[in-house]
């Protein structure tokens, strides 16, 4: 197991063991759609009537975002919660495409009263997963924060070009598939994680992120901000499961062939939008958060901000 986590941390976020996501009298519970979901609420009581609120999605298998929000002032408010089978968010069979997961949340917000613009943050394959939200309920986002995003617009002919340009023999496309596949089946992560993989799994298996394929331009009125970590250090565990799966990856041109798409792919998603931004952090972990959480705090106030004085500004 312990030769798994970088790999897995670098392409899905898993961290062992995984922080969880609140203690048990911080988190409130909701009914939504006959299941129960979990989730903690900052500052909502201080929001003001137009302003932004925080939505945070986390990596595969959950995880917590409370490094930043300690780092949040006051009057910004924000919500995280647990995807249903995550944590304390009762399981729910129903939910298989990501289009689902965007649309839970939304219900879960509606239920709970929370009215846009809405502030999305996602990390890794949170971060397609809040691009989606952002596509099916476009008037309702103010703003989006990638942190480290998973390349949810690689089509297939570039991920074959950067496998065989890198030398080698598995390509991410196919190395996504295997490490959900072996986190759905081990048992030495949580059942949560577990359920998410395994749903995400089955999501990819009518093709890789199929629903992204034609989604509409960003509105160009939403702020994005991108941050990227690159040229990431290659460890021991990741050429021990290298070596045990046979994947054959030389990492270091792998990753840069990877790397190179995905900035590029994120650098044209964004490119018509006002106050957008890309920030690339070479040799960041995946977790950059967790690495340098200030820094991803002042990246999303400069995005609440850039929304509360545009607003301001309007006659």
């Amino acid at each position: 197991m312990k030769g798994t986590i970088t790999i897995l941390a670098a392409i899905l976020w898993i961290a062992f063991p995984i922080v969880l996501f609140a203690q048990a009298n911080e988190t409130k519970t909701a009914l939504v759609n006959g299941k129960k979901m979990s989730y903690k609420t900052l500052n909502i009581e201080n929001r003001r009537e137009g302003e932004p609120i925080l939505l945070f999605e986390s990596g595969l298998g959950g995880g917590t975002f409370d490094p930043i929000l300690l780092l949040l002032p006051s009057h910004i408010a924000a919500i995280q919660y647990e995807r249903n089978g995550i944590g304390q968010s009762e399981p729910d069979s129903s939910l298989v495409f990501d289009s689902q997961i965007a649309d839970r949340l939304h219900s879960l917000l509606q239920t709970l009263k929370i009215k846009p613009p809405y502030l999305l943050v996602g990390h890794s394959i949170g971060g397609a997963y809040i691009r989606l939200f952002a596509s099916m309920y476009p008037d309702q986002v103010c703003g989006l924060v990638f942190s480290d995003p998973t390349d949810f617009m690689l089509s297939q002919q570039e991920n074959e070009k950067a496998k065989i340009a890198s030398g080698s023999k598995t390509s991410y496309q196919e190395i996504s598939a295997i490490l959900m596949d072996r986190m759905a089946k081990n048992s030495q992560f949580s059942e949560g994680t577990r359920i998410d993989a395994r749903r995400a799994l089955k999501s990819l298996s009518n093709g890789y992120f199929k629903e992204y394929t034609n989604l509409p331009p960003l509105k160009k009125e939403i702020a994005a901000t991108v941050i990227i970590s690159y040229n990431k250090n290659i460890e021991q565990p990741d050429e021990d499961l290298n070596k045990e799966l046979n994947l054959g990856i030389n990492f270091k041109a792998w990753w840069k062939e990877y790397d190179r798409l995905r900035i590029q792919h994120y650098s044209d998603l964004i490119k018509d939008n006002d106050n957008s931004m890309i920030i690339l952090l070479p040799k960041y972990s995946h977790g950059i958060y967790y690495q340098n959480p200030a820094l991803v705090a002042k990246l999303i106030r400069e995005n609440y901000d850039s929304y509360v004085s545009g607003r301001q500004e309007k006659p």
